[in-house]
């Protein structure tokens, strides 16, 4: 299971997690805290489902959110930064994007951003995920972890330059 592999892989370094939402709206921190011993690594969560509130509660700059609207790689990568510095944690997960079935902010149903913000490496992901609402909060929150596993799992001389990457699909490891 990924949450568990990531949590193993935080801990080893010392590092804890914490955690902004949109549209997967507390499946990423619920997934995370359903493996026995997270409390140890887990800080917390934040569901910033409405606009506004990425930018009251996670810091995300206004002017960008009015610019480019919620669905955003800055602004996935400005939650992951900002629920770090909220929740005190190592690392910060994101996602924002939108689940359908209606777009939003000028992107398709299934277009996503997931983000993670470490002491060593920062990335941003889009994901560009097939399926009904359902599905696409699913993959969603599964893609955010397999990115997080991936960046936390690296050993001091592995860590990747910060990159944004796109990549179709996401798969259950």
């Amino acid at each position: 299971m990924t949450a568990s592999r990531l949590l193993a892989a935080a801990a080893a370094r010392g590092w804890s997690i914490g955690v902004a939402e949109s549209l997967t709206g507390g499946l990423v921190t619920a997934t995370l805290v359903s493996v026995p011993g997270a409390s140890r690594v887990v800080r917390g969560g934040v569901v910033a489902y409405a606009t506004d509130l990425k930018a009251g509660l996670l810091g995300v700059d206004g002017g960008l959110l009015a610019e480019r609207g919620a669905v955003d790689e800055a602004v996935a990568a400005q939650m992951a930064a900002g629920v770090r510095s909220v929740t005190g944690a190592d690392v910060g997960l994101a996602t924002t994007g939108v689940a359908g079935p209606e777009p939003q902010d000028g992107q398709a149903p299934g277009v996503v951003f997931v983000a993670v913000s470490t002491p060593v490496a920062s990335e941003v992901h889009r994901l560009d995920l097939d399926g009904d609402r359902s599905q696409v909060i699913a993959d969603a929150a599964r893609g955010v972890l397999e990115l997080a596993l991936a960046l936390v799992s690296e050993g001091p001389g592995e860590i990747r330059e910060t990159r944004h990457a796109v990549f179709p699909e996401v798969t259950d490891k």
